[in-house]
């Protein structure tokens, strides 16, 4: 179902879009691509939101920083100082994050207005081109991005994006923030490395063991510290990225959990990407498990790749599970 939200300060229309199977109510916005609620129901059969975000658009205006619900691009997390080095080329980009680019630049891809279109009752694909130059990145990439719920009520991602005429970089996620219930939650992550940062939150180019640390999630742990923080998935468990979204699900494949013992919900993750962002320093208590590839990537050629190049295509794949315990 297709509604109006409401209008931005020069009067262009957001639309929102609500899907409901198996027990989620899931609804999306044009703006941003915002995920912008989730209800799915505690172990008494209580349906209630899980996904933080806001009831107009002026909140999303007002409050962009902490990037709620957002479909983030055309670079996730934060690429160093701004710029880097592609075919020998340097590309210089919006800083927004101190001295660094942060999820895009000023206006990336959480502050742009998307066409959207109805697959199913269940499903909606958001597409938009972003021309050559766009906060300073190269190549024009059209990219398109499914949510659909399956009939468990699990809630499918599926990113796609191409360039024509010359090469680019293309880290995409969503930055969901995600509070099952009251009190606190426990995190499971099936990580055995993570990348050390620096003190602006640049990785240093190590993937150190997460043993004896407070980033060893592979048994769960209470979260009641702050992440900000990327994860190496363990490759056992990632998908491939050309899963097809209609396609069973591996069990054993899932990367994390969270659950919050008050309500009984628990949220599982799974992915194609190789890396997790666990982020839990924003306001109102929620947790932020954005899949993609590495900080900085474009700068550390010894990370996985982020380069598109002409002809090929960028495919990757997430699915939020919802159950209780």
């Amino acid at each position: 179902m297709m509604e109006l939200f409401g209008t931005l300060d020069d009067g262009t229309a957001v639309h929102r879009w609500t899907l409901e199977r198996g027990g989620t109510r899931a609804r999306v916005l044009t703006y941003g691509g915002i995920l912008q609620s989730v209800e799915i129901p505690d172990r008494d059969g209580v349906l209630d939101e899980v996904a933080l975000g806001y009831d107009k658009p002026a909140g999303y205006l007002a409050d962009p920083g902490p990037y709620y619900g957002a479909l983030v691009g055309r670079y996730a997390n934060r690429i160093a100082h701004g710029s880097f080095v592609l075919d020998g080329v340097r590309h210089d980009l919006a800083r927004n994050g101190g001295p660094h680019s942060l999820h895009g630049g000023a206006r990336g891809f959480d502050k742009r207005v998307w066409d959207a279109e109805a697959l199913s009752p269940y499903a909606v694909r958001l597409s938009r081109v972003s021309p050559a130059g766009e906060e300073g990145f190269p190549g024009r990439l059209d990219v398109s991005v499914t949510y659909e719920l399956d009939a468990t009520g699990a809630l499918r991602i599926g990113y796609e994006a191409a360039v024509s005429e010359a090469a680019t970089v293309v880290n995409l996620t969503n930055h969901a923030y995600w509070r099952l219930g009251p009190g606190p939650h426990t995190l499971r992550v099936h990580a055995a490395r993570y990348t050390p940062v620096d003190p602006t939150l640049i990785p240093t180019g190590e993937l150190a063991p997460v043993a004896g640390t407070r980033f060893d999630l592979r048994e769960g742990r209470v979260v009641d510290t702050s992440y900000d923080h990327n994860l190496v998935l363990d490759e056992e468990v990632l998908l491939d990225s050309s899963y097809d979204l209609d396609g069973a699900l591996d069990e054993e494949a899932t990367a994390a959990e969270l659950y919050c013992p008050a309500s009984g919900r628990l949220l599982t993750v799974t992915t194609s990407e190789p890396g997790l962002q666990v982020f839990t320093g924003g306001p109102r208590g929620g947790v932020a498990l954005e899949t993609q590839h590495f900080p900085d990537s474009p700068n550390r050629p010894e990370f996985p790749s982020t380069v598109v190049r002409p002809g090929e295509v960028y495919r990757s794949r997430t699915v939020y599970g919802f159950g209780v315990r």
